[in-house]
């Protein structure tokens, strides 16, 4: 059986064309794989409704001066700040806010740990990002040296602490942890260093990712097994796809709280179990 070539079309074919349904049987007519386009398509759109539902949600924060943070943590090029401008992209500045952190000064390193992010935690009415947070020392620092045994173990032991008393003073933590595998992590890193304007996203601990890749898995898994609670659970999001990633992150924070006009939304606010889930509900190991 002779396969059937692809052929652009014309502009006569174009100006035959009416509508969506016409163009649709046309490409398909000419043998134009445009799935790769419906699938941005379909994205676009619903990030568009669910950016519409953030706007609504930020509303009722600032409202009823709830105290939102939002962490996201994960391996490099995991899609942490691709993530974060989704959410931020149509929210009002006056009530939100990006902490991402550079490296402790000499004196916020003679500071108890949590002192540099409790500035930063939100105020009422305010939703706050972090780009990475104080689980830098579950998982990165100890992997890289930047931290001793001692302070490891000491900050694993007031973690819990530390967040259940922002639990009872009312603040809302949800915490995302990005999955992604080893292959496709080397294939962001290819990627950033081969475009110039992502070049400065690679890290020289970036390029320890892959080298040092099952001692963050274990620090991970210790840090999951020590600081997932009831009152702040660890999501998981995989994160291969990032279009589906930024989606069901949206989806999760939206399902979490009853604001004005939630029935009326246009899409679904339920997170897709297959994208993301709790820590607890995984029966095998995540990257």
């Amino acid at each position: 059986m002779e396969v059937k070539k692809p052929v652009g079309l014309s502009q006569e074919d174009f100006l035959q064309i009416r509508n969506h349904t016409e163009l649709l049987e046309k490409l398909k007519d000419k043998n134009i794989d445009i799935s790769s386009v419906l699938k941005r398509v379909r994205y676009e759109t619903e990030k568009e409704l669910l950016q519409i539902e953030l706007v609504k949600l930020q509303r009722y924060i600032r409202k009823n001066k709830l105290r939102v943070a939002v962490i996201f943590e994960g391996r490099d090029a995991a899609g942490k700040g691709g993530n974060i401008r989704r959410f931020m992209e149509h929210l009002n500045p006056r009530s939100m806010r990006l902490v991402a952190l550079n490296k402790p000064t000499d004196v916020e390193r003679g500071q108890w740990y949590f002192r540099r992010y409790i500035q930063h935690l939100p105020n009422p009415g305010e939703i706050v990002f972090f780009d990475r947070s104080w689980y830098n020392r579950a998982v990165v620092e100890p992997v890289m040296g930047f931290c001793n045994d001692e302070q490891y173990r000491q900050f694993m032991v007031q973690l819990p602490e530390f967040e259940h008393m922002l639990y009872e003073d009312g603040v809302i933590i949800v915490k995302f942890w990005l999955s992604i595998t080893k292959e496709e992590q080397l294939k962001r890193f290819n990627a950033r260093m081969g475009n110039p304007l992502k070049r400065w996203k690679f890290s020289p601990v970036d390029k320890k990712g892959q080298e040092y890749w099952d001692v963050y898995t274990k620090y991970k898994e210790l840090m999951f097994s020590r600081t997932h609670t009831s009152f702040s659970p660890w999501i998981i999001v995989k994160t291969n796809d990032k279009q589906e990633a930024r989606l069901n992150c949206m989806r999760h924070v939206l399902s979490l709280l009853e604001y004005e006009g939630k029935d009326e939304a246009k899409t679904s606010l339920l997170p897709d179990p297959n994208v993301i889930m709790r820590y607890y509900r995984s029966l095998h190991k995540y990257d």
